[in-house]
């Protein structure tokens, strides 16, 4: 047993030694990540598409219903349904089931007949902040729509009804704490990937993979060799980068490290094994680069980074359950948005677990056929 644990940690540092001596390889590790975490960070913007909302309607008169229908009726916003007490409105915010929540107060009707100012309140999911001002302009028009409406059936100049806005998890609705965070899974991706999908490639295009082969070193070792560097890799990446976000950038961390660094472990599983099975198949490096890059860019599209996954055809959700960045970046805006906690993130960590069990096991037996 010590001796594998010896064989093992003699191939990682192997391993660590190549990647760090090699100055193609320590630019791709270091100068891209940099180069995209400031790209991202002040230049990456997102588009509305769709936005579900709930309504605590309190009133039940004639002018709340038409004013909720004003809401229902446009292409911007979509009903999901009516709650009938206050803990399920801020419920239906908390679980992301929806971006937007309506609060109309008891007295709506009473007050616009009677002349006197009325107020509704809308709650917004403040972790998607691009997507939460946008909502707030598109509702700030319906109620201008509205309160014209109002005025042209009385002819009078009635009390137009005011919005009163309030985002939850980003009160100030600053992009980059909704973008920064999910740039660290995208270059975590990017980083383990190029670890492991080129490492084994490098080693045949170099002609040392014979000279492995015949030392005491079995297949499973081998692997264990070129995995544990990509952990290392990535933790080290990703941390870097979570103090830049903090930091840097600012965005603040309420969550908890327990529950983010496993979310590291997990994720990196993922991606770690996912790398070694390009590796095994690849014969040269530029074949492992071509794999590696022909995997990462349906990742980040189908992961819900820039277009929500509620969005995408059912077809293509069902796809994203085996994109792991998919995962990582709710355990990533959670830890840094939600305060999460590591019994929080359980329905995250346990589809990374297998995604990694899964493509360990292919990656070994590829590696095993292909050494046959």
């Amino acid at each position: 047993m010590r001796s594998r644990i010896r064989r093992v940690l003699a191939l990682t540092i192997k391993e660590l030694l190549a990647l760090l001596r090699d100055p193609a390889s320590r630019a791709v590790l270091i100068g891209p990540p940099l180069i995209q975490l400031l790209v991202f960070g002040y230049a990456a913007t997102f588009e509305l598409k769709h936005v579900p909302f709930v309504v605590y309607n309190q009133d039940q008169g004639q002018l709340s219903r038409e004013f909720i229908a004003r809401f229902a009726g446009s292409p911007t916003f979509d009903l999901l349904h009516v709650v009938h007490d206050q803990h399920a409105l801020e419920q239906a915010i908390d679980d992301k089931s929806v971006l937007m929540a309506m609060d109309i107060g008891p007295t709506f009707t009473s007050d616009m007949e009677r002349g006197k100012p009325t107020h509704v309140q809308l709650i917004l999911d403040g972790r998607d902040s691009n997507t939460a001002g946008l909502a707030t302009g598109y509702a700030q028009s319906i109620v201008t729509t509205f309160n014209e409406a109002q005025i042209a059936a009385s002819g009078a100049s009635p009390p137009s009804t005011v919005l009163i806005d309030r985002a939850w998890f980003n009160p100030n609705l600053d992009s980059k704490w909704f973008i920064v965070p999910g740039i660290c899974g995208i270059l975590m991706l990017l980083v383990s990937l190029l670890t492991t999908g080129l490492s084994v490639a490098r080693e045949r295009e170099m002609g040392t993979f014979d000279q492995l082969l015949v030392t005491p070193i079995n297949p499973t070792e081998i692997l264990l060799g070129k995995a544990i560097p990509g952990f290392l890799v990535g933790i080290l990446e990703g941390s870097f980068i979570v103090l830049a976000t903090i930091f840097w950038f600012h965005v603040p961390f309420t969550g908890s490290l327990l529950g983010l660094y496993l979310g590291f472990l997990c994720f990196l599983l993922a991606t770690v094994g996912i790398g070694l099975m390009i590796s095994s198949l690849a014969v040269t490096q530029q074949q492992g680069l071509l794999g590696v890059f022909l995997f990462m860019v349906p990742a980040i599209v189908l992961s819900g980074f820039s277009t929500p996954i509620a969005n995408m055809p059912k077809i293509v959700q069902d796809i994203t359950l085996v994109d792991p960045l998919r995962y990582f970046l709710i355990i990533l805006r959670g830890s840094f948005l939600e305060g999460g906690s590591a019994a929080m993130f359980w329905p995250q960590y346990w589809p990374l677990i297998v995604i990694g069990a899964i493509s360990m096991v292919v990656a070994s037996k590829l590696f095993r056929s292909r050494l046959g």
